[in-house]
């Protein structure tokens, strides 16, 4: 089914509407919530309760383009989840990584692109919450520190200094692989 025409019969209450978006989208905003959840279980959760929340309100959808729907739909469930990030007081547990230094050699950049993405989103997915966080945020969803502070309720400079400490765990554990697997 188009996507234009999906997204009208769910905002309809279309039952079967709602699961072909299901099916179809299921797996890529499972993806979505993995990336910040950290665990399969609790990704799981969030991804049910983002679908909840998109079936509650496609009153609020705007039909922009092919990709729109998608592209909504991931905004939901980054709000989901960064709802039961804040919900959780997760950004204040996060334990550092006491041997991340604050500067660090970034890996080149096409030794990187010999990594298996499965590989680079488990690595992303071992870092401390806070930093999984802020660099999903800044990475994936292009937001800027200011956006970040204002969406996790930390200050802009925390948000940088997450993101430093996130890039340098991950650029140890790039050159740990590539020491491994080169």
């Amino acid at each position: 089914m188009e996507e234009q025409v999906l997204a009208e019969r769910c905002r309809q209450g279309d039952n079967l509407a709602r699961k072909e978006l299901y099916e179809q989208y299921a797996g890529r905003m499972l993806g979505v919530c993995l990336r910040y959840a950290g665990d399969r279980e609790t990704a799981q959760d969030l991804m049910h309760d983002g679908f909840l929340k998109l079936f509650d309100s496609f009153d609020k959808f705007t039909w922009r383009g092919e990709g729109s729907l998608r592209a909504w739909m991931e905004r939901v469930m980054v709000n989901t989840v960064l709802q039961y990030l804040r919900k959780n007081d997760v950004m204040n547990q996060s334990a550092a990584l006491d041997d991340v230094p604050e500067t660090y050699e970034e890996p080149d950049a096409s030794a990187v692109d010999t990594i298996p993405q499965k590989v680079l989103m488990q690595f992303i997915s071992e870092l401390p919450a806070g930093y999984r966080t802020v660099f999903n945020l800044f990475i994936f969803e292009d937001k800027s520190h200011k956006e970040i502070a204002r969406l996790l309720g930390i200050n802009e400079k925390s948000s940088a200094s997450q993101l430093v400490r996130a890039k340098a765990a991950l650029a140890v554990k790039v050159k740990e692989w590539m020491k491994k697997n080169a």
